[in-house]
């Protein structure tokens, strides 16, 4: 029987402080499909350095996405590779897919207390997402993969840095990302864990491990509505 709840219940968020928001595919929805570029970038940025067809580059792109958490780090750790060249080459992306969304934006400002994005983008890349989205003033700070020093999620060393670094109290946290094993160490650490689920698979493609599991109690709820969720935790009106 499944753990995880897709409902909010405003009493498991009332004493909740920061807010923590994972960017692609969660601040904004699987079928935008801004990471289709990022993606392709990718795969030509490795084929191009280690001279590979594109059908193999991709291969490798995502076994070192699979093993270590992001593209970037895989050839890091086996091909020594500059990041910065890395990260402007996939991040040279369109953002004109990305609409205002100021129910968005509004539930964000709202919710009580400060917000955070955990990226393992960049800062840039982030800005301006958020602010094609228009929601970008509504963030305290961005914690990137560089400040991270290239660990990405779901290593809990870039957890426990940026809650050092924000000195957040994880009991009065709450986390929301679209892969469920980024939520892992969240959980451990008592925050509230929130996973974003896409509204219609179809076109779009998920590895197996970047699905949820029924008994995955790491997870407490899952949506595929990131405004109506946020909505539902907002302190009832007096």
């Amino acid at each position: 029987m499944s753990t995880i709840k897709s409902i909010p219940d405003r009493a498991d968020f009332e004493t909740v402080r920061d807010w923590v928001f994972d960017l692609d595919n969660t601040l904004y929805p699987h079928h935008v499909d801004l990471f289709a570029q990022i993606d392709k970038n990718m795969t030509g940025f490795v084929s191009e350095l280690l001279q590979l067809e594109p059908q193999e580059a991709r291969k490798l792109q995502k076994q070192y996405y699979h093993d270590h958490g992001t593209t970037l780090a895989g050839l890091m750790i086996h091909h020594g590779i500059d990041p910065q060249a890395f990260l402007e080459r996939a991040h040279a992306i369109d953002y004109s897919a990305l609409l205002p969304h100021p129910e968005l934006g509004a539930a964000i400002k709202a919710l009580p207390g400060r917000k955070f994005i955990l990226t393992n983008g960049t800062v840039s890349h982030a800005e301006k997402a958020a602010g094609a989205l228009g929601i970008l003033e509504h963030f305290d700070d961005i914690f990137d993969i560089v400040a991270a020093e290239y660990m990405p999620k779901p290593a809990g060393a870039t957890y426990d840095k940026f809650m050092a670094l924000n000195r957040i109290d994880t009991a009065h946290a709450a986390m929301f990302e679209d892969l469920p094993r980024n939520l892992v160490v969240p959980k451990a650490l008592g925050m509230r864990t929130v996973l974003l689920v896409p509204r219609n698979l179809e076109g779009i493609v998920i590895e197996s491990w970047e699905k949820a599991g029924a008994d995955d109690t790491y997870i407490d709820y899952a949506t595929d509505d990131l405004t109506a969720f946020l909505r539902g935790v907002l302190p009832a009106a007096s």
